[in-house]
């Protein structure tokens, strides 16, 4: 058996979340990204495989990133076949980037040190429709100063209740964030970025995060208003969870402090 360890990009839109869904509420099967790679892993493998991913998108999240592993039963095949062998089958809202042999021992999930998001945020003038699938679109500019003073607290471990959805299911709330900031894409003056790495999210944390910070930069708000958010350890004090839509899982990093969950 070798452990192979797949970088995995793919548009969200279509899908209900990475984790595989054999059932719906109406008993019929459900399209994720894990049971997609999963059938042409066995289509290519002729066994059934089963992939371990280093975290959970949610229903319309992309990631140009993700991380996952399994083990293949058939030692002989190169780890670049995998790559050109499982684009060929996948449909083309997943693609394999690359594909390499790890330890044994090694998981997607449990041996991750740190995940990395990006959020897009469309200001001012519409996306086009080629974009509008991968943006959040605000009719204003916000401050950026403001906002990255704002968030300028999310550093270290931190309880992160105020930013946790009501069916989170997570022992504690507590995360470790290295960094949080806000910047322009250099390409579109227009395109606001939020990037936010930590060792592990609570269930739509970003997205709560990023609507929050946003609705009170529309507000103009004082930067301490956040921090009192976050110190509430209430989610209703919160505000607006943002849309899927600008969210990415941008990169799972492995080489980092291994923090608890």
């Amino acid at each position: 058996m070798t452990n192979i360890l797949l970088t995995v990009s793919y548009d969200g839109t279509d899908f209900c979340g990475w984790q595989r869904q054999d059932k719906s509420d109406n008993g019929s099967p459900v399209r994720t990204v894990q049971g997609e790679i999963e059938n042409a892993l066995f289509k290519m493998l002729k066994v059934p495989v089963k992939l371990s991913g280093s975290g959970r998108t949610d229903s319309g999240v992309h990631a140009a990133g993700q991380a996952a592993n399994f083990e293949s039963p058939i030692d002989t095949i190169p780890c670049e076949n995998y790559v050109r062998a499982l684009n060929g089958i996948l449909p083309q809202d997943i693609r394999i980037l690359k594909a390499r042999k790890v330890e044994k021992d090694f998981s997607s999930r449990f041996c991750a040190t740190s995940r990395l998001y990006r959020y897009f945020i469309q200001t001012k003038n519409p996306p086009f429709a080629s974009e509008s699938r991968y943006r959040w679109f605000i009719s204003f500019r916000p401050e950026i100063d403001l906002l990255n003073e704002m968030c300028s607290c999310l550093r270290g471990e931190i309880d992160c209740a105020s930013f946790a959805a009501s069916g989170d299911s997570s022992l504690s709330t507590k995360r470790y964030i290295d960094n949080a900031f806000f910047f322009w894409n250099k390409e579109n003056p227009d395109l606001l970025v939020f990037q936010i790495e930590a060792n592990a999210f609570l269930w739509k944390m970003v997205r709560s995060i990023t609507g929050t910070l946003i609705q009170l930069a529309q507000k103009k708000c004082s930067p301490n208003e956040f921090k009192k958010i976050l110190e509430s350890r209430d989610r209703t004090k919160a505000g607006i969870t943002a849309p899927p839509t600008g969210l990415f899982l941008w990169e799972v990093k492995f080489d980092g402090i291994r923090r608890h969950v």
